[in-house]
Parts: structure tokens; sequence; C-alpha cells
């Protein structure tokens, strides 16, 4: 069984109608017990900010390879390379079998994409690349959407769409907000704009594990707790819009969603701190 269907397996125990987090992978290292939501010290925090500033800065780079003519392959072999010589590990490779250190999903193509040496990026591309790393017992983790040029009018919408939605979820984190706080924040954005969430997906905690409690939805929903937000929670926060339908199909490596009406998907995440009055954005590219 892949982490996707574990995932899914796991929330319908909790809750007949749950969904799965949204990045089905949880480290190079095993998954740590964890009892409920757990608030990171300052000292975890401080570990918590390396990482993602790892990331980060793979991600930034990203920004400058991806181009025509190079492979998916490529992109994995360099986020690799770069994790590992800032002294962390790939979050994602090996854990149940996923064979990378990056989803690199492109156009249709929604979540968990592997990365192939066959896959070749083409102008005009929306291309999706979600990392994490881990160092010194935790993790950090985001995604960005590239756009290729020349790319159309619609295409470069919906990113925008996706990542301003992101803002807009951030922008509710604070203590004494709720978890449905963000999602509605989302999802008003996304709908406004003529674009659809990906339900099957979601956010999740992150810290010790890549996936923790609580799940952080992107849609207004009643089938979990409407967690109350305290500082010293951190929590990835991943908006997925797709053109079209919202619903998606894995295909038979057991890994890609892709959109079931072959539209055009976009995704954007940060790893947020719950702050004593506000929040802080601990994968922020633009601060490396």
């Amino acid at each position: 069984m892949n982490i996707l269907s574990s995932l899914r397996s796991q929330s319908r125990q909790s809750n007949h109608k749950a969904k799965s987090s949204a990045n089905g992978k949880s480290g190079n290292s095993k998954p740590r017990p964890t009892k409920g939501i757990e608030l990171k010290s300052k000292r975890e925090q401080d570990f918590m900010r390396e990482s993602a500033r790892i990331v980060a800065t793979v991600l930034k780079e990203m920004y400058e390879i991806a181009a025509p003519g190079v492979t998916t392959a490529d992109l994995d072999a360099h986020a690799e390379k770069r994790i590992r010589e800032m002294g962390a590990v790939p979050s994602f490779k090996g854990y149940h079998n996923f064979p990378a250190s990056i989803c690199s999903s492109i156009n249709n193509e929604v979540v968990h994409g592997i990365p192939n040496p066959r896959k070749v990026i083409k102008p005009g591309d929306v291309v999706k690349i979600d990392t994490g790393a881990y160092k010194n017992g935790f993790h950090g983790d985001s995604c960005i959407t590239i756009m290729i040029p020349p790319y159309d009018e619609k295409a470069a919408l919906l990113v925008k769409v996706a990542e301003e939605a992101l803002y807009k979820g951030i922008e509710q984190v604070k203590p004494g907000n709720h978890l449905l706080d963000i999602a509605g924040a989302i999802e008003d954005h996304v709908k406004a704009n003529g674009f659809s969430i990906v339900e099957d997906f979601t956010g999740h905690g992150v810290g010790r594990n890549l996936h923790e409690e609580p799940s952080v939805f992107n849609f207004r929903t009643h089938q979990l707790p409407n967690v109350k937000l305290r500082a010293g929670m951190t929590l990835a926060i991943e908006p997925i819009v797709n053109a079209g339908s919202k619903n998606v199909r894995i295909l038979s490596d057991r890994w890609t969603a892709v959109t079931v009406d072959r539209s055009l998907s976009a995704q954007f995440e940060h790893t947020v701190l719950i702050t004593n009055d506000g929040y802080e954005i601990l994968t922020d590219r633009h601060k490396v």
C-alpha cells in the first residue's frame, strides 16, 4: 500500500469523510509517534528554521534551472545534491518507496509526480516542484509552481490565483483563529476567480514528522475538528487549484495524481510557524 492509500485509510478510520494529506511522503527518517498537535519550543523552532531555509534555497534555485530541455530527473538530481550539501537529507526519498527527492508534476499532473529522465520540460509547461529537507530531527516542506515561457493568459491567471490563495490563507494565521479561517480565505479567493480547489489532498502539521496533526483544509468542512491556532504550532499550508474540475485520479504508478478532465493544476506551499502575534513563513524564498 503506498502512502496515498495509507493516509486515506487512516483518515476514513478517524472520520469517514476526512481527506488525506496533500503531500503523501514523510521523510527519509522513520516517522516518530506524536501525541496530537505539537507546540514547538524555541530550540525546536530554530531547528525548523534551518530545515525550512534549506528547502527555500533549493526551490529558489529551481526557478533558475527549470527551462525547456531540462528533465525532471535533472531537477531531482540538483535538489538532492544541494539538500545533502547543506547537511540535510531529502524528506521524501525512500519513504514508502517514493524514489525521488522532489515531486515534479507538470500541467494536468496535480501532485506526487515522479521525476523521470524522459520527462522533458517544454515551452508553455506549468511545472510544480515540491520538496522537503530533514535536519536536526525536523522537516521543512514547500512547493512552487513555475511557468515556462511562453505561457497563455489562463495558465498565468491560474498560477497567480493559486499563489494568492496561499497568502490569503497565511494572513489568517494567528493565535485564536481557527483552521477554518485559513480554509475559508483560500476557498473564497479561488472560487471568486472561477477555479476549483482539489479536495482529495490537504495541508498538514509539520515538524518531527513531515505529516503531523492537524489536517489543514483548503475548503470549508465540518468533517474534522475546527482546531484553534496556538503559538508554537507549525503548519504546511498548501492550496492546490485546478482550472477545471476539482476531481483527480491516481495513475498506475500509484503516486501521480492528475486532473480527470486534463485541465491545468497549480500548487504553492509554505511551512508556517504560528507566533505570539501572528506568523512567520519559515520557507520564505525571499529571505535566502
